[in-house]
């Protein structure tokens, strides 16, 4: 990856930022975000900050900062996706920045990304790696995602690879693919059904660098009360993949996959060969490098490692019953599965 986002140079002097800070109930962490924002070394933003009803003082919290840059505002309680909508609803910038009430944005943060945005005009948004608390505890584990456009656009069609907190997006890419979903049926994660409509019309990109501070916590303002959040993602995955391989494939089997994938064995039909589901990762992975322009071999370890854990989960199902006649008759492809189906594609360049 280009490193000019390292040079501040690039950046024009009146290039506005706007920083959305949800809040419901997060004063234990809340002065710490805040004054992470603040201290940041580009200063050129707005911090837009929604109480979303919250019953503890962090209204108060907010009130008592008198930074100029703080546009305050309390509702009543609607969700993390609505209040995140409001919040892009009121901004004036030309890049939306994401803060939590429980992060820590590092003093580099918004410099380094909005240097690579304005020098990336291709982009939809970029997120950062980020280091991980547990509560208020240091730990060596690291959010350290994949950076590049074309691992990201592969792994997102079945998981987030990145820190929702630590993203940037550019304002006009909510034009074009609108604004987080607050359909019940569809989210949480709201945050991973976003970036998936992202990626189908813009390149994206995590900056390989720790410049976030993402703290683990019991509960937060995305995990509180009962979320099927399992069903939602297996459907975000269906979507993906048959925007992925063009619907060349059923429904039944592309959530087939995705079940498989997560190791969602009553979720899995037993109806799809594993032939068949490799053939779905392979394909998927095909349609992105040609799309991308780039050699599929650059995807073939990624791709790999999907097909090996679709083969695991499958033989899983497999033994705890889950799976029918057809199931078993599709094992006898096993061997024959990967190394034939795509020896026409640069010369089997994804199994070998």
């Amino acid at each position: 990856m280009k490193t000019s986002y390292q040079n501040k140079s690039f950046v024009s002097d009146d290039t506005y930022i706007s920083v959305v800070l949800p809040v419901y109930n997060g004063s234990r962490y809340l002065r710490e975000a805040i004054g992470s924002t603040l201290s940041q070394s580009y200063v050129n933003f707005e911090f837009i900050i929604i109480d979303d009803g919250s019953t503890d003082d962090s209204a108060s919290i907010v009130s008592s900062c008198t930074d100029p840059r703080i546009r305050f505002y309390s509702q009543e309680n609607k969700g993390l996706a609505a209040t995140l909508n409001r919040g892009i609803a009121l901004a004036k910038g030309a890049y939306i920045a994401r803060q939590d009430q429980d992060d820590i944005s590092l003093p580099d943060r918004l410099s380094k990304q909005v240097a690579f945005m304005e020098t990336h005009p291709d982009y939809g948004m970029a997120g950062t790696w980020a280091s991980i608390l547990e509560e208020q505890k240091p730990t060596e584990r690291l959010h350290r995602h994949d950076a590049d456009n074309l691992s990201l656009q592969f792994n997102l069609l079945f998981d987030n690879p990145f820190v929702h907190s630590s993203l940037m997006i550019r304002k006009t890419v909510f034009d074009e693919v609108g604004v987080y979903c607050t359909n019940p049926d569809r989210q949480p994660p709201e945050d991973y059904e976003m970036w998936s409509r992202v990626a189908r019309k813009f390149r994206v990109a995590n900056i390989p660098e720790v410049l976030h501070i993402y703290r683990e916590i019991p509960q937060s303002m995305s995990r509180t009360g009962n979320s099927p959040f399992l069903q939602h993602l297996l459907k975000i995955n269906v979507e993906n993949l048959m925007w992925a391989t063009g619907g060349r494939y059923s429904e039944q089997s592309l959530r087939d996959v995705a079940a498989l994938i997560h190791g969602a064995y009553p979720q899995f039909s037993g109806k799809t060969s594993l032939r068949e589901l490799i053939s779905i990762a392979h394909e998927a992975a095909i349609a992105l490098c040609n799309h991308a322009d780039a050699p599929h071999k650059e995807l073939q370890e990624k791709v790999q490692y999907r097909v090996n854990n679709l083969r695991y989960h499958y033989y899983q199902a497999r033994h705890l019953g889950f799976l029918g006649e057809s199931g078993r008759r599709a094992l006898a492809h096993i061997l024959r599965a990967g190394r034939k189906l795509f020896r026409k594609h640069q010369g089997s360049e994804f199994i070998r």
